[in-house]
């Protein structure tokens, strides 16, 4: 795919400094590209009523969708530790829930990049991190 991938990586980063963390320590932003172009980001928000919080990436996929985009090409997730040195502490993967939310908007060739730094990040396709997605194609 043609895309900057830069600027999703740098929007990922800038929007991780807006989450909301305290139970974990764990700092999550998430930049979205849609098919038009536009950039949608999303931090994750923790409540103590665990599982009550918010993942980024479903924060970025549901301002995406709010807005009326429907299509993506590509999101970056970033992941940072409370005090850790690092720009970023660790390759931040989406959990299960989220890819399972992106087989919903997403065919199997999105990309998902897992940046620790700007420099230092991996490309993966859906279709690598979810295999045999559940669909409900055929239910209805």
């Amino acid at each position: 795919m043609d895309y900057n991938k830069q600027s999703l990586i740098e929007a990922a980063f800038q929007v991780q400094k807006n989450a909301y963390a305290p139970y974990s320590g764990f700092y999550v932003g998430a930049a979205l590209l849609s098919e038009d172009g536009t950039i949608f980001t999303g931090a994750n928000v923790e409540n103590s009523s665990f599982p009550v919080g918010v993942c980024a990436e479903r924060s970025a996929f549901a301002a995406a969708i709010s807005h009326g985009h429907r299509k993506f090409i590509a999101m970056c997730i970033t992941g940072k530790r409370q005090n850790n040195p690092l720009i970023g502490s660790d390759y931040c993967m989406p959990c299960g829930m989220c890819r399972q939310f992106m087989t919903e908007f997403c065919d199997q060739s999105f990309e998902i990049i897992s940046a620790r730094t700007p420099e230092d990040y991996q490309v993966y396709r859906l279709d690598t991190l979810m295999p045999g997605a559940f669909l409900m194609t055929g239910f209805f």
